[in-house]
């Protein structure tokens, strides 16, 4: 326990919860975009692409999911989601911590490039800037960037 939040692996129970907390902080961060829209695709990416690949690390604050983060075996972070209550909170470190954890080699992600706020976090993390992409869902351009210990 850390700061008042539980760190644990994700469990089936967890989907929804982390399904809507997912999309309320992508439309808080975007207000611009319709997220509502999109919960069936990231519900359908979330069962057949993140959980069967990926480690989730869940937070959790008097039983309910305050944020999760994503890692595959190789490295790559797909989703770091803390609840907008809790932005500026040491929450989005330890889960970025516990992710370093179970990635000790390194790890690689993808942020949006108009994302300051996720930049700046990363940057004061250890993160490095490593290129330039397209986001080929979206089509916007991100950074990628990556952690080397």
């Amino acid at each position: 326990m850390t700061a008042g939040f539980t760190l644990r692996d994700y469990h089936p129970p967890d989907e929804d919860a982390a399904i809507a907390l997912w999309q309320r902080t992508w439309q808080e961060a975007y207000p611009s975009i319709d997220f509502a829209a999109r919960v069936d695709w990231w519900r359908s990416r979330w069962r057949d692409e993140l959980v069967p690949s990926a480690d989730i690390i869940v937070a959790e604050q008097d039983g309910v999911v305050a944020g999760f983060v994503t890692i595959d075996a190789a490295g790559y972070l797909d989703q770091l989601v803390v609840d907008s209550t809790h932005w500026g909170s040491q929450l989005a470190t330890q889960l970025v911590d516990a992710a370093k954890r179970r990635s000790p080699a390194g790890i690689t992600l993808l942020v949006n490039k108009d994302n300051n706020r996720a930049i700046r976090f990363y940057l004061r993390n250890g993160f490095k800037h490593a290129g330039e992409d397209v986001n080929p869902t979206s089509g916007r351009p991100v950074l990628k960037m990556a952690w080397v210990p």
